[in-house]
């Protein structure tokens, strides 16, 4: 279920993506309107997410995916 969320950027609701991104990368830093979830490594990508309207922009949701990728990819359990 989770990798069908990130399958199509441009139908993601904004609410889904933040409950994703608190399941794999803890809770966000809220700093007015961004969302901002800290990174288990240095550099990119980084995750800073704004609303929309209800939806999701594209471009978060592909770097959503990339860090998600990248979070597997060092972690041996996945």
């Amino acid at each position: 279920m989770d990798k069908q969320l990130l399958d199509n950027p441009q139908n993601v609701r904004f609410d889904d993506l933040v409950q994703f991104c608190t399941k794999y990368f803890g809770e966000p830093r809220i700093r007015g309107s961004h969302h901002v979830f800290k990174m288990p490594w240095a550099g990119d990508p980084r995750l800073n997410l704004q609303k929309d309207g209800k939806m999701a922009k594209p471009y978060q949701v592909r770097a959503v995916r990339k860090a998600w990728e990248k979070l597997g990819e060092n972690d041996e359990t996945t």
